[in-house]
């Protein structure tokens, strides 16, 4: 998500001999008698509160927050295996505590974060800075380490505060969140046509929420690649605790040189991936070369829309806070994306925004569970769920349970979650650019 981004049905069992761990689930800290309504009653209240006193909320959620965990440390098993976030102060401590953190195999976090932020040098100081040719290039010079950083960093975040689908999706009026996820991914399992039988690549697979889903669905079999060797790891072990080993399995790569060789997949998908990609044309001329002839290649892409405006500074400042924010080169548009398709030799069959009637009355907006509208099981996602995971994050790290640098990446978060949410507002951004395109038969 790039920031982006499903909540995959979480394993309850506790089975050693499959890999899970025993686990219990913590009781919620505020009672669940309290209604959404009341919810969001209360976030209103106290935003401007916050807004106007932020160091010092920060600083009591923190310590009131530290305390709770600290006394159900010896109740609450913190051995994390990424299917039993909760939202709870106690699995912000679950990221910092997992051994398979990324932050705790490369102590000196802070060099990662501020290696990264060199890649975007006067980003949010200047609107402009960095949309220069020279800054583009030298972060797809860079695509590698671009990448890869971002996502040591912020792999364990998304995943407690989003779910093991990394993507947004279009969502209609009485359709749940997780619902709203898995039908994009199953509307890409229609427009493919997979089946049992096929052999399907996702591109830029993340830790495999899309994959696992759409396997389960259609029956396909599923490899994935991400050029991010701790998603490929973490990824494996969720296949295996789903039992989907045989059926689903993520490797570490490139999707700028696919390590399989031609006419291999029936069909391939990239699910809000391929807006890392330094080189579209590149990138989508591989997937076009791995491709058996007559196969199908579908993504939803982020780009900016035709209401972006480049000599606007309010719409560069938002597309350049989207883009430090996610680890992006740079966004596209929806003509550039289409272009570079049909320059790797696709024939585009559809293409459209999946976000188009965003603020149609029968939809609820994609950027919502950014907002600061309230559920419990969204919550952490929410605007009052991110200060408070951020303050509790930056007393973690002041007391040295979190690595030095981890109260920069939750800071980073949240800023761009703002840009997300203005992007969207403002209809010059969507993350779900739609297109299923085809490689010709011989």
């Amino acid at each position: 998500m790039c920031a982006c981004i499903c909540s995959s049905p979480c394993c309850h069992g506790c089975c050693m001999s499959h890999g899970t761990y025993p686990r219990t689930k913590p009781r919620p800290l505020i009672p669940t008698l309290i209604s959404h309504r009341m919810l969001e009653s209360i976030n209103e209240f106290f935003k401007p509160f916050v807004a106007e006193h932020s160091v010092a909320v920060a600083v009591t959620l923190s310590v009131i927050g530290l305390t709770v965990v600290v006394l159900r440390v010896r109740r609450v098993n913190l051995r994390r295996d990424g299917m039993d976030y909760k939202g709870t102060a106690a699995d912000v401590l679950k990221i910092m505590k997992n051994s398979d953190f990324e932050a705790h195999k490369d102590k000196d976090v802070h060099s990662s974060v501020s290696e990264y932020a060199s890649l975007f040098t006067g980003a949010r100081a200047s609107v402009g800075r960095i949309s220069t040719d020279a800054s583009i290039k030298t972060r797809q010079a860079n695509y590698q380490k671009l990448v890869t950083n971002f996502y040591d960093l912020v792999t364990d975040f998304y995943e407690y505060g989003w779910g093991q689908s990394f993507h947004f999706g279009p969502r209609w009026q009485g359709e749940s969140f997780v619902e709203s996820i898995k039908r994009a991914e199953y509307h890409l399992c229609s427009r493919l046509g997979l089946k049992p039988g096929m052999r399907v690549l996702d591109m830029g697979c993340g830790v495999g929420g899309p994959m696992r889903n759409m396997a389960i669905f259609s029956g396909a079999k599923i490899d994935g690649i991400t050029i991010n060797e701790y998603q490929v790891n973490i990824g494996n072990k969720y296949n295996a605790q789903r039992g989907l080993a045989d059926q689903c399995q993520a490797r570490q790569g490139d999707f700028q040189n696919l390590p399989w060789p031609a006419d291999t997949f029936d069909a391939a998908f990239a699910v809000e991936a391929t807006c890392h990609s330094p080189d579209k044309r590149r990138c989508f001329s591989e997937a076009f070369r791995v491709l058996k002839p007559g196969g199908l290649f579908g993504n939803y892409e982020w780009i900016v829309t035709d209401k972006f405006d480049a000599s606007n500074p309010e719409h560069t400042r938002i597309k350049e806070g989207i883009e430090v924010g996610n680890g992006l080169p740079t966004l596209a548009t929806a003509e550039q994306v289409l272009a570079a398709v049909r320059a790797a030799g696709f024939e585009v069959l559809d293409a459209y925004d999946a976000n188009a009637d965003v603020h149609s009355p029968h939809q609820i907006p994609w950027y919502e569970p950014l907002t600061g509208k309230l559920s419990w099981s969204g919550f952490r996602m929410t605007w009052l769920g991110r200060i408070m995971t951020h303050a509790f994050v930056t007393v973690l790290e002041a007391a040295r349970i979190a690595p030095t640098g981890t109260g920069k990446i939750s800071g980073i978060l949240n800023a761009t979650a703002i840009d997300l949410v203005e992007g969207g507002k403002a209809e010059i951004f969507t993350p779900s650019f739609f297109f299923v395109a085809r490689k010709p038969d011989l």
